[in-house]
């Protein structure tokens, strides 16, 4: 009787069992007190190409509440935001 060998599948994040398929990707930019919000609003508006109304929102939460949701959506999309976020020292997550 022979042996059979095992096969490794490739990891599907989509259908993974974690109560996340589906889910969108999140950026998440935390508070410091390094930046200032003129500093954070034009790095938001250009990594995100929102308003500049949209950035005060976002700047504004994150200095209240510690931390705010900056972008959703796919996952590249939102390595691609925090990577723009990151490059002047903002500390980020891209997380579900």
């Amino acid at each position: 009787m022979g042996r059979t060998a095992a096969v490794a599948e490739p990891v599907d994040e989509a259908k993974e069992d974690d109560g996340l398929a589906g889910e969108p990707w999140k950026t998440i930019l935390f508070n410091c007190d390094c930046h200032t919000f003129d500093e954070v609003e034009r790095v938001v508006i250009a990594a995100t190409r929102c308003s500049i109304s949209r950035a005060r929102q976002i700047s504004f939460e994150v200095h209240s509440r510690g931390c705010a949701v900056v972008c959703e959506g796919t996952r590249e999309r939102c390595e691609a935001v925090a990577e723009a976020l990151a490059s002047i020292g903002l500390r980020v997550k891209v997380a579900r």
